[in-house]
Formats: structure tokens, sequence, C-alpha cells
């Protein structure tokens, strides 16, 4: 029998993900780190729900933080964040091509 703590986490990885807004600051941070403001910016979101989104990410181990002076700056923990996404991404894509060629088939 497989260790279900595994399970667990791998679960609380996909917590971590499972959200628009979260799903956004990952294709964000791709192209490497950027500040709280600059994240702010960029996703267009009130500063309190972003913060709260980007504290579960790094709690979750999904993004690291680093604070210089008074800015706090966000970075993917993994290239293999962005590759999980992408994966995802890749599915979906793979579904809607399966629900058009249906839709054209009829």
């Amino acid at each position: 029998m497989k260790d279900k703590t595994l399970y667990y986490l791998q679960a609380n990885i996909c917590k971590a993900l499972a959200h628009p807004l979260r799903m956004e600051v990952v294709d964000r941070l791709k192209e490497g780190e950027l500040s709280f403001g600059e994240l702010c910016e960029a996703v267009g979101c009130g500063k309190s729900n972003l913060s709260q989104h980007l504290a579960s990410m790094v709690d979750k181990g999904v993004l690291a933080q680093r604070k210089e002076g008074l800015n706090m700056y966000y970075r993917l923990s993994s290239d293999s964040v962005a590759a999980a996404c992408d994966t995802v991404r890749a599915v979906l894509v793979g579904q809607l091509e399966k629900g058009r060629a249906l839709l054209m088939e009829m």
C-alpha cells in the first residue's frame, strides 16, 4: 500500500493553484521575479486580495519570496510549477479541441 501522505501533499499543491488569480500569478512569474506592486498592477486586483493569495502560495511552497528594503519580491519556487500549469493548460486545450471536433461533426 502506498503512503497516503504523498497524496495529501500533492493535493495541497493543487489547492494552492486552484484559483484563476493564482494561475495568472504563476503565468506572470514564468518570466522571472516581480515585486508585490508589479504583480498587483499586472493582475489588476486589490492589494489585500492579492496578498492573501500570495501568502497561501508561499505557505504551500509554490512561490518563494524575498524582502529588499520596503519591497517584497516573488518568484516561482521551481520551474516545475510552471511546467505543471502548462500541463494542465495542455489538457484543457485538448478537451476544447475534442469538443470543437464533435461540434463540427454535427
